[in-house]
């Protein structure tokens, strides 16, 4: 089974209900289709080829459905790029994968303009008019003079369909690589363990091009309705539940947290909503406590990554129960492991342990991708000969079934949902010619899950401000990557061969917070 089979079965079984609301416009299974196909004619037109990698740089729109749609239809690849990240880092990105395309929205005409990486690349913009098009090419107008057959191309299961930037535990980045087959997979396998019927409104506000992207998929095959917002912003996103009334969200931790912060919270109705799923960070149990108390047992925990997408672990609704104390305890869970997914708690040779004993988390699903792109040693490491994919992240089973993470072996920080790795921000402060030691770690914060910290040591006789290493970092990093507060140390605690140790800074700021 294809991705591609899968929209084209979703538009012929539902073709003239609708499929998509994103602010006042509205569309069905056949338009959406038909567009798609439109579009995938017209990056063909550009000179095209299957199996070219298409970089996209969307926010949440009709276009980036549409995008993502013909790419998967055409057998392009695409290459999701976060809007947050720094030029540089996007221009890396785009010379790793040899992007023949960027694919960008009205809003990033500037910045599309000002990245020139050195591989040959073409630019060009969806969704609005081009004022100068020189060197960007105006797609909408190439897209309306084209037929909405389809693309009439052969795709194959091991085709590759998309390739999902993530982080290392060095701070590198690198692509996962997803084919037809494993994109097609983590639908089903969403549809197969998550409730969802034809008549289902499931509401989007996280970035599509994303993990919360997974989730388009599953209602399109059942005929539900997806509804796009361009962002998250809180009294929007109240109003548009009020508007909407959706039968399902899907939250990261953050989002609730600023939900539930709302003062006129009181004023909207969420009683439309059948389920709220979260994931994709670790959620303190108060916001939890406060959210069911608020909104009752809607909530739905999941557990994924990257390299192996939704949903490994699940913690249903009727498992999110305060009223015993094998319900309290479960809340610290992520869930049991789902029928589709098969996972094992392992030492660091790879061994089984027993139940309630601490070690690095290994799954095997239809939904693991293949590999990394164009880094074998990394692809060895991660993935075992039989495909299996260790998680790096350090949890336990218990008797139950149920799956408690621990810790991240990467030391990796979830801030907002994103995920930043402190070794990529160390090395930043490292460029600074004051400082001598860096480390970078993750506290708690009640908006974003996780606030990222800086402890650096000066170079004798240097002297700085923690303004000025902040306005370093922000000239250098994304956004979400850069150091919420700095502090000064006289040195670094550090292991027996000089490794700093982390976890002697962290632990002081999580001593009576419960992480989830």
């Amino acid at each position: 089974m294809t991705a591609a089979e899968l929209i084209q079965r979703g538009a012929e079984h539902h073709r003239d209900r609708t499929a998509v609301i994103f602010n006042s416009e509205r569309r069905t299974f056949e338009q959406i289709n038909q567009g798609a196909n439109r579009l995938a004619h017209a990056l063909f037109a550009l000179g095209l080829s299957k199996g070219e990698r298409v970089a996209i740089l969307l926010n949440n729109s009709i276009e980036s459905l549409l995008v993502d749609f013909a790419l998967l239809k055409s057998g392009l690849v695409r290459v999701p790029i976060n809007t947050r990240l720094a030029p540089l880092e996007m221009t890396r990105m785009l010379e790793e994968t040899e992007s023949r395309l960027l694919l960008a929205g009205p809003p990033f005409v500037d910045r599309v303009r000002n990245i020139s990486p050195a591989t040959p690349l073409m630019k060009a913009v969806i969704g609005g008019a081009v004022d100068d098009p020189s060197p960007l090419i105006a797609l909408d107008p190439i897209v309306a003079e084209m037929g909405d057959a389809e693309p009439g191309v052969s795709i194959d299961e091991s085709d590759l369909a998309t390739l999902q930037y993530t982080s290392g535990t060095t701070g590198v980045l690198k692509a996962a690589m997803h084919t037809q087959e494993t994109w097609a997979a983590i639908a089903i396998n969403i549809l197969t363990n998550i409730p969802i019927e034809p008549d289902d409104i499931m509401l989007h506000c996280a970035p599509l091009t994303h993990a919360a992207g997974t989730l388009v998929l599953p209602h399109w095959i059942r005929g539900a309705l997806n509804a796009i917002l361009p962002g998250f912003h809180p009294q929007e996103f109240l109003q548009a539940v009020d508007r909407l009334q959706p039968t399902t969200l899907n939250l990261v931790p953050t989002m609730i947290a600023m939900l539930l912060a709302q003062p006129n919270l009181n004023k909207y109705s969420f009683e439309s909503v059948r389920q709220i799923i979260y994931g994709a960070a670790p959620i303190p149990t108060e916001t939890l406590r406060h959210g069911l108390s608020r909104w009752g047992q809607k909530f739905v925990q999941y557990y994924g990554q990257t390299e192996s997408p939704l949903l490994l672990t699940m913690l249903a609704a009727e498992e999110h129960d305060l009223s015993t104390p094998a319900g309290q305890q479960h809340l610290l869970s992520s869930g049991r492991v789902l029928p589709t997914v098969q996972l094992k708690v392992v030492d660091d040779a790879g061994q089984p342990l027993p139940l309630g004993e601490i070690g690095e988390l290994a799954v095997k699903s239809r939904q693991n991708m293949v590999g990394y792109w164009r880094a074998p040693d990394l692809t060895r490491a991660t993935m075992t000969d039989d495909g299996w994919i260790r998680t790096r992240d350090l949890g336990y089973l218990d008797s139950d079934g149920y799956v408690y993470l621990v810790d991240r072996k990467s030391d990796m920080i979830i801030t907002g949902g994103f995920n930043v790795y402190p070794r990529e921000v160390e090395e930043v402060l490292y460029q600074h010619p004051a400082i001598l030691e860096a480390a970078v770690i993750g506290i708690p914060d009640p908006t974003w899950g996780e606030a990222i910290k800086a402890i650096v040591v000066l170079r004798e006789g240097q002297t700085a401000t923690p303004e000025e290493i902040a306005d370093w970092c922000r000239q250098r990093l994304a956004g979400y990557k850069q150091p919420r507060s700095v502090d000064f140390a006289a040195s670094l605690p550090k292991s027996p061969v000089d490794k700093v140790l982390r976890r002697v800074l962290r632990d002081p700021y999580w001593p009576e917070t419960r992480r989830i």
